[in-house]
């Protein structure tokens, strides 16, 4: 039986695994490596941000995820099936980690997060900017 998420270094273990098995997928991590062409040595004390907030409401993390996603849409046609792969591993990666409340929190998050990506990025009206 693991442990729920307790602390910023539970989410930096979370966010390393996952990321580490994002950028090593065969349907997504191109995304990540080739496209977006991530520095994961900026990136990865930014995502500790966003989920410590998520899960905590630590209010440490400032910035808009959506507005990077949709730039990053235009140089790649987000899928359904791309959304779906991120959710697994993510989910995945959680309950291979972790197990507990705030563990649900970031499974529920994480499902809430991708499906309004999903909509506004794959939906055919995509608003015009």
């Amino acid at each position: 039986m693991n442990r729920d998420i307790e602390n910023r270094k539970d989410i930096e273990q979370l966010i390393n695994t996952f990321y580490a098995k994002v950028r090593a997928d065969e349907l997504i991590g191109f995304i990540f490596n080739d496209v977006a062409k991530v520095d994961w040595h900026k990136h990865l004390p930014v995502m500790y941000d966003f989920w410590e907030n998520i899960i905590f409401l630590s209010n440490k993390y400032t910035g808009n995820p959506m507005s990077v996603h949709m730039t990053l849409s235009e140089k790649v046609p987000f899928t359904k099936e791309h959304f779906e792969r991120w959710m697994q591993l993510f989910a995945g990666t959680v309950d291979e980690l972790f197990e507990g409340k705030k563990a649900n929190i970031a499974k529920e998050k994480a499902a809430g997060i991708a499906a309004i990506m999903e909509t506004k990025l794959v939906s055919p009206f995509k608003i015009v900017r």
